[in-house]
């Protein structure tokens, strides 16, 4: 019996299908446009493993139910990321929201689902107006999010909460096992120039940005192992559990005078914009606002992730290995 994918071409998703391929397992992965799915091809598969490559857009339901027609385990990593999106609503929130609702719609029909684990993230737990040095858990949620101020925690939190409330709604041995996983920013190697995009943007910035950074903290996690999370939460972690994902937070400047010890071969911006100059930028820079950097500018917040390690049965990543694979793929 295969394991759906959803949102095989994205930058996690490939990875979890990469791990599932090496594990021996069968692969059925979902992708809106074959073509950016090609490189999936390309991945080694361990004996008896296969991969089916499968075209699903989750706002299409009659794709939604062809796809998952006879999958016991779902993993839904699907997603709008809010990357050049020009109506928030539109590309950020109905494709998560609206698309959740198709796909547990379609498991209900198919009836045999059995185990899902849910791709969610830190931005359906941290409040929109974070204080400076908060820590949140995953008893927290974003509660405050709206399409206008936080449109990615509101489509994370609402799509989360359409995928508890139906597997709540079901009763005995038609309930399955929910997990969710909430990954901080990641990074990690691409495997896709598509990947270079969304998070992996942050460390394209010391490749092809220029030489200064912003005063901003990036809380980030390797993209592997929010990959092994997911197979691992198939058979690992408490049933209905949300499981958090992080493994440092480093200043922006700092991640730039790390990659200068680990890769001193070429030279990494350092040198901080002072705030005024940044805020005067936000006003004619296509991927800043003033908005943006007046909740994240000098802003530090952490993440209790508890015993993630011990119940998902993986070890984070050292981060300077994952600053390094991921600087080495982006260069490649």
């Amino acid at each position: 019996m295969a394991v759906l994918v959803t949102g095989a071409a994205g930058f996690i998703g490939s990875h979890v299908v990469a791990q599932l391929l090496q594990s021996g397992a069968q692969v059925r992965a979902t992708v809106r446009n074959p073509k950016n799915a090609i490189f999936l091809n390309s991945l080694p598969v361990a004996s008896g493993a296969s991969l089916q490559i499968v075209t699903m857009d989750l706002l299409d339901f009659a794709s939604v139910r062809s796809a998952v027609s006879d999958c016991k385990d779902v993993i839904h990593c699907a997603a709008s990321l809010p990357v050049g999106a020009n109506d928030a609503q539109k590309d950020i929130v109905d494709p998560s929201i609206e698309g959740t609702k198709n796909l547990v719609k379609a498991l209900q029909q198919a009836g045999v689902v059995e185990r899902i684990i849910h791709t969610s993230s830190v931005a359906a737990i941290r409040s929109s107006s974070q204080k400076n040095g908060t820590i949140f858990s995953i008893a927290d949620w974003c509660d405050d999010a709206t399409v206008k101020s936080n449109p990615y925690g509101l489509a994370k939190a609402g799509a989360e909460k359409v995928m508890r409330q139906w597997v709540e709604s079901r009763g005995g041995d038609s309930k399955p096992r929910l997990i969710t996983i909430h990954p901080s920013i990641v990074f990690g190697p691409i495997l896709s120039a598509r990947h270079k995009e969304g998070s992996m943007s942050y460390l394209q910035h010391f490749y092809s940005g220029p030489p200064f950074v912003l005063k901003i903290n990036i809380n980030f996690v390797d993209v592997r192992d929010v990959a092994k999370a997911h197979v691992n939460a198939l058979t690992n972690g408490r049933d209905g559990e949300r499981y958090l994902l992080h493994k440092r937070g480093m200043w922006m400047h700092e991640i730039g005078a790390e990659l200068c010890k680990l890769k001193p071969q070429r030279k990494w911006a350092t040198r901080k914009m002072p705030s005024i100059i940044a805020y005067s930028m936000a006003v004619f820079h296509p991927k800043l606002s003033i908005k943006q950097l007046r909740g994240n500018l000098g802003v530090r917040i952490g993440y209790d992730v508890g015993n993630v390690e011990q119940e998902l049965d993986f070890v984070f990543t050292d981060y300077q290995q994952t600053l390094v694979d991921s600087i080495d793929s982006l260069g490649q």
